[in-house]
């Protein structure tokens, strides 16, 4: 990782939108284009990221005939947030790496709160606590119409709980990501995800060069170049799946 490239305390971006929108995809496609810039990556997912959040992930999308009541699946979620940013999210930023989460705190708000009907603002100061405050300084909302994303995903992947959820209810998902995106519109960037992989890769690179630009001047103005270390190799880092 070269001088110029290297953040002075890290960068936290964060994918999400709704079932089948190719937040996954991108993801990848996007670590692959800041790694070729010179930049370290930490790649990871919610809920997941470490040993203990993939159980609670497993028991959380596990397609059991028990009915699972809202506040259960928020605190399972939170539960494995807080392991997930003490453990991986956290101690990356402390290094100066670059964070990559697919899903984060919006989906909480977006899935337990907009569609399961949990007071939002008691979703919000569950997720301070459960992070510590920490926010991502960039959101990137993948959106496609539900009836798209459901057949992409339906004709994919194996569907968990969450998938086999009713039409209305991941259309409340959607709805809840574009209201976010309009509380918080210097964070929150919505990104059309109609389009080919490529494009929308595309799209996504135009949506972070303007933070990347930021860090590398503020590294260029705070560290004179005798300070500077010596160029690194870049890598990525990918949490437990």
């Amino acid at each position: 990782m070269t001088p110029r490239n290297r953040p002075p305390r890290g960068l936290f971006i964060t994918l999400e939108g709704t079932e089948g929108c190719g937040k996954s995809t991108q993801a990848k496609l996007l670590g692959e284009h800041l790694r070729k810039q010179g930049y370290d990556t930490v790649e990871t997912r919610e809920p997941g990221g470490t040993p203990l959040a993939e159980k609670i992930r497993a028991v959380l999308l596990d397609r059991a005939d028990e009915p699972v009541a809202p506040e259960t699946e928020a605190f399972l979620v939170l539960a494995a947030r807080r392991q997930h940013v003490a453990q991986v999210i956290a101690p990356a930023l402390a290094r100066g790496s670059l964070v990559l989460c697919d899903r984060f705190t919006d989906s909480t708000l977006a899935y337990q709160g907009y569609a399961r009907g949990l007071d939002i603002a008691t979703l919000e100061r569950l997720n301070r606590l459960a992070t510590q405050s920490l926010a991502p300084d960039l959101t990137l909302v993948f959106d496609l119409p539900v009836s798209t994303g459901l057949a992409r995903r339906r004709s994919t992947a194996e569907l968990n709980r969450l998938d086999r959820e009713s039409l209305r209810f991941h259309q409340k998902v959607r709805a809840g990501f574009l209201d976010l995106a309009k509380r918080h519109p210097t964070r929150i960037k919505v990104v059309s995800a109609r389009a080919s992989k490529e494009t929308v890769a595309l799209a996504v690179a135009r949506a972070v060069t303007p933070m990347l630009d930021k860090i590398r001047r503020s590294a260029a103005r705070n560290r004179p170049a005798a300070d500077r270390p010596s160029p690194q190799t870049s890598q990525a880092r990918h949490a437990v799946r």
